[in-house]
């Protein structure tokens, strides 16, 4: 076990006599993930009494103390900036984030720095998960470049299970504030239907026949008529790839600006062009979950960014 590596040191209570290891560690070092301290197991990165202890099912008997070597985590290509963030929620597992329009999430292939990631590597310093071993925030979800909004990110491990569990059973509370081409005739609406990449072009999603894709459904609401145009919410059930812009162009509205799934009507070009207003009018505006390690109820709401508040009072009747 090298200096480079953390060192942690936990020893077992009396009500934890017979525990497998790995799960008495998870309870006594809350900031890992049971699978990561298996993992750190059977690396060979855990002893008791000078003796490596590489059972992850080892049973454990009180009083004993084991040392953990957790390797640090590493940048990888991946960089810390000093890129304004704002925060509006952090505590010591998790933080919401909430992101500008054109910020990229996490570094891919043409945009490697500037990214949220590369934000949050520099906000975080010190206080990284480490899933998978490496120094990047846990990145549970995303929203594209050019959409504003809410992100909730994972500082540990057991933050990132519990959101992923939640993502994955569609109880996370997430809204989305959109302007729409055409006033909607109904007040309210569902769209059901599946996503998958296109066929024809792999940059976009398109709407697939049953069983072809991932199950998608947006519920949308109309909150107010504007000039041949309407703001409305669009609540996700489901959380797929550019899942408002293509269920809203579906169903004949959508989003005002979007450069691959909407076709800017006459109507509105010369007030787009005059505000310059060129990225999908969209914005994740409330954000709403389980804390992962307290058990309380999170709500956060986010503003309509100025650009579309501007694009809001001009089309208003």
């Amino acid at each position: 076990m090298t200096d480079a590596m953390i060192q942690e040191q936990a020893e077992i209570p009396a009500e934890m006599a017979g525990w497998r290891l790995d799960r008495a560690l998870a309870a006594l070092l809350p900031i890992y993930s049971r699978e990561r301290l298996k993992s750190l197991i059977s690396a060979g990165q855990v002893e008791s009494g000078g003796l490596l202890v590489r059972d992850p099912a080892t049973k454990v008997r009180p009083g004993t103390t084991y040392h953990i070597a957790v390797p640090p985590p590493v940048a990888a290509h991946n960089v810390a900036q000093d890129i304004p963030l704002t925060i509006v929620h952090e505590d010591a597992h998790l933080l919401v984030v909430d992101k500008p329009a054109g910020m990229v999430v996490h570094p891919a292939a043409g945009n490697f720095d500037g990214t949220m990631v590369n934000a949050l590597l520099h906000h975080c310093a010190g206080r990284l998960s480490g899933i998978g071993g490496v120094a990047r925030p846990g990145i549970v979800h995303r929203i594209d470049k050019d959409t504003s909004g809410l992100l909730v990110v994972a500082k540990t491990d057991r933050a990132h299970e519990g959101l992923a569990v939640q993502f994955a059973d569609h109880s996370i509370d997430r809204r989305y504030a959109a302007i729409v081409a055409g006033l909607p005739r109904a007040g309210s609406g569902t769209v059901d239907a599946p996503l998958a990449r296109s066929s024809v072009n792999r940059k976009k999603v398109a709407i697939v026949r049953e069983g072809q894709g991932k199950r998608a459904v947006t519920h949308w609401t109309l909150q107010e008529p504007l000039k041949k145009a309407a703001l409305v919410e669009c609540r996700l059930e489901t959380g797929r790839t550019h899942q408002v812009r293509v269920h809203m162009a579906s169903i004949g509205h959508p989003l005002l600006g979007d450069p691959v799934y909407g076709r800017t009507r006459p109507e509105h070009k010369e007030v787009l062009k005059g505000l310059q207003f060129e990225r999908q009018a969209l914005h994740a505006a409330r954000l709403g979950f389980v804390h992962p390690i307290t058990g309380g109820t999170l709500t956060f709401e986010s503003p309509i960014p100025s650009d579309m508040q501007r694009l809001f009072i001009n089309l208003k009747l």
